[in-house]
């Protein structure tokens, strides 16, 4: 029996961690048969076979050798845990972990996955016990028992990260959205990289009230450049830059506003009608006030946008149909407006067809395109 890990079983416990299995139960069933009482390459057999193919049988197998080794090793009780859940036989893993607690009060790592599991291992019991289908009470009861034990895990691992992922799932499951926040807050306390946290971080500052489309795609994208892989979040970045393109309407509805005005199309009770058609000075001049909201409503603001924003902007006009919907929209009201404005009608019957055929379809749609965000 082996007090220190042999050079093989490290080396092969990093072949785990790259989830090169098969390299390490190469290492390890070599180890063991030079010593087939080393205790850790048990267990490191153990966790190579639910790593790669989530045997449970051969992780039980190899789990229980280990036990019979050294009843009292704590690496070899919760990976037998893990081997027990795996090979169908999650109730018996209370019983395991208990015992690792029994034996090693003081560290954190067996609280905390008894914590993970105990609701779910509750949830089984009152499944069974209420044909198939678990009581609400009993899993409000289930949670409260489980969030004692974990904070008990985070007790004696504060600058451990998981212990407070399973506090924030008990606190979700249990619809406690401040404490899961708080969960949430530790947890990018100790790693700022942390994607899951990140994710909601950033969804939830995003999202409050008062928040514009530019300052949510900005959180997006920082949160991107912490963890660029996350789908979330780039799901995040897609919806703040397709509010953003949703705003390009209004510039443009103001534009075809300042067209009907400009040619007088709508008759005020006891005023005379600007005789048309307009003189080419004045067509000309209609074009100032056009220039100066799409200068100020969207030009400067596309330019103060991050880069990696005007990319996923242009990226979301050529995957999101919708997005080419309100593109269009506003493009197609501009066009209505400079069509109204510098074209010299002699009477208004047109200009006011191309008003209306400018506003409508952008108005009808403003409210049911919202969700159109996937």
């Amino acid at each position: 029996m082996t007090t220190t890990p042999h050079p093989a079983v490290e080396r092969a416990g990093l072949l785990i961690g790259l989830k090169r299995y098969e390299e390490a139960r190469e290492l390890l069933t070599g180890r063991l048969t030079e010593d087939p009482e080393d205790v850790r390459a048990w267990v490191k057999l153990a966790a190579s076979h639910l790593g790669d193919v989530k045997n449970g049988a051969k992780a039980l197998e190899a789990t229980e050798r280990a036990l019979a080794l050294d009843a009292e090793d704590i690496g070899a009780l919760t990976t037998h845990a893990h081997a027990l859940r795996h090979a169908g036989r999650f109730p018996e893993t209370e019983g395991v972990l208990r015992e690792a607690i029994r034996l090693a009060p003081d560290h954190w790592h067996p609280y905390a996955l008894l914590a993970d599991w105990l609701w779910r291992i509750r949830m089984v019991s009152s499944g069974q016990a209420n044909g198939g289908a678990a009581l609400r009470e009993d899993l409000v009861a289930a949670l409260r028992e489980a969030d004692l034990v974990a904070r008990e895990a985070i007790r004696l691992g504060p600058e451990e990260v998981y212990p407070y992922e399973v506090a924030w799932l008990i606190a979700d499951m249990s619809a406690d959205r401040s404490a899961a926040d708080r969960m949430d807050e530790a947890i990018l306390r100790l790693d700022p990289q942390h994607e899951l946290a990140l994710a909601r971080w950033t969804k939830k500052t995003a999202t409050a009230p008062g928040v514009n489309a530019t300052q949510a795609a900005t959180l997006y994208a920082d949160a991107l450049a912490t963890a660029p892989a996350s789908g979330p979040m780039r799901q995040g970045l897609d919806a703040a830059s397709y509010r953003l393109l949703r705003g390009l309407r209004w510039p443009a509805l103001l534009c075809l506003a300042l067209a009907a005005v400009g040619v007088d199309l709508f008759a005020a009770q006891g005023e005379t009608q600007r005789e048309l058609p307009l003189a080419f000075g004045q067509r000309l001049w209609d074009l100032v006030p056009m220039a100066v909201v799409w200068t100020l409503g969207a030009l400067l603001r596309y330019r103060r946008l991050r880069a990696g924003i005007r990319v996923n902007l242009r990226s979301l006009v050529r995957r999101l149909t919708w997005s080419r919907v309100v593109l269009g929209q506003a493009v197609w009201a501009m066009l209505c407006a400079l069509l109204i404005t510098q074209i010299p009608w002699t009477e208004r019957t047109v200009p006011l067809v191309l008003f209306w055929a400018g506003l409508v379809p952008s108005v009808a749609t403003m409210w049911f395109d919202r969700p159109r965000t996937g």
